[in-house]
């Protein structure tokens, strides 16, 4: 089984997104690549960052380039060309403006490695992303830069390949649990309740909050941001509360201020507009899920599959087969990849 396998003729608008910078992102990118390119899929590419260097900008390690097959549609800055080996033809220069200069969208006349860097906002991802597909690519895949993981949100792309690896830590059950985390989160149940969706997706578009109560009444809570006001949040929940919605970032402080607060807790439903915008780390989330604590979300994301790079570029590293083995005994039925060893 390939990667292409998981994403042919079933999605249009897929992520890479890494757990952390040299988890393998770019390889998968460019295994993705490889296999569009054999399957003669035209494919587009764009970026929530930079990326197609040789070079890490932060660590200054060496990593992948980005290589293309002649056809291939990107929609990068003005400030990569002059980084780009292949020929590109410009399409349309877009108003949308980046620190590099603006969008562009590119067709390569030639095969070559090339960089790309895309929009700042969630917003601005999904207009090229569109603009891609409309001058012709079968798949657009947008690359996930690091502290980026909006990019697999619902919003902008269909689902989510994630690439994690031994850079997380020299343990590998601590890369393990980790992983495991972000593909609970990226699992998380969405809100049944056609209703009470709908009453939720419009608070969390005005950026709001509110309770709502087994009737499904609505009455807002009337506060800027969910930092810092958990105690705010608990004593609004009453005994005929059904549903809390969080329009902002779910964060660990203020989960535990709500359960500090009130024991209601247990009997309500925490929603978020979907997984990229809860930010607890797994041993916080199994602490609040413990102590009863539900979540879920407005957009259910999909988690399509997971690749594994077993060297650090610390110098350490996983005998390869162990950690793919591993990862899949825990991530199952996910599937994972080590796309160097090759197959799933």
């Amino acid at each position: 089984m390939q990667l292409m396998d998981a994403i042919q003729d079933n999605y249009k608008i897929v992520s890479v997104v890494g757990m952390a910078k040299n988890a393998g992102k770019t390889v998968t990118l460019n295994q993705l690549i490889d296999e569009a390119m054999e399957r003669d899929i035209r494919i587009g590419i764009t970026s929530t960052g930079r990326d197609g260097e040789n070079q890490d900008l932060v660590t200054n390690t060496e990593k992948p380039m980005i290589y293309v097959d002649e056809g291939t549609l990107i929609a990068t800055t003005e400030g990569t060309f002059k980084y780009t080996e292949a020929k590109l033809e410009i399409l349309e220069v877009t108003n949308i403006n980046t620190s590099m200069g603006k969008i562009v969208i590119v067709k390569a006349k030639t095969s070559g490695y090339v960089q790309i860097a895309g929009p700042n906002t969630n917003r601005e991802i999904k207009i090229v992303c569109d603009k891609l597909l409309t001058y012709g690519a079968n798949l657009v895949i947008v690359d996930g830069a690091l502290d980026r993981i909006s990019s697999a949100s619902p919003s902008v792309t269909e689902a989510t390949i994630l690439a994690t690896g031994a850079v997380l830590s020299r343990d590998m059950n601590k890369v393990i649990e980790k992983t495991m985390h972000q593909v609970q989160l990226f699992s998380l149940p969405q809100v049944k309740n056609d209703k009470i969706k709908n009453i939720a997706s419009v608070v969390i578009e005005e950026k709001g909050y509110c309770v709502i109560d087994e009737n499904d009444e609505m009455v807002p809570i009337e506060i800027k941001t969910a930092l810092n006001s958990g105690e705010i949040i608990g004593s609004a929940i009453k005994d005929n509360t059904k549903y809390v919605v969080i329009g902002g970032s779910l964060v660990t402080n203020t989960l535990k201020k709500i359960v500090e607060s009130t024991r209601k807790y247990k009997n309500v439903i925490f929603i978020v507009k979907d997984a990229t915008k809860i930010f607890i780390s797994s041993k916080d989330w199994m602490f609040l899920k413990k102590v009863g604590i539900q979540v879920e979300v407005v957009d259910k994301m999909k988690p399509l599959a997971v690749t594994v790079n077993p060297y650090a570029p610390q110098g350490y590293y996983y005998q390869p087969e162990e950690f793919l083995t591993a990862m899949k005994k825990f991530l199952g039925p996910i599937p994972v990849f080590d796309v160097v060893l090759g197959g799933e």
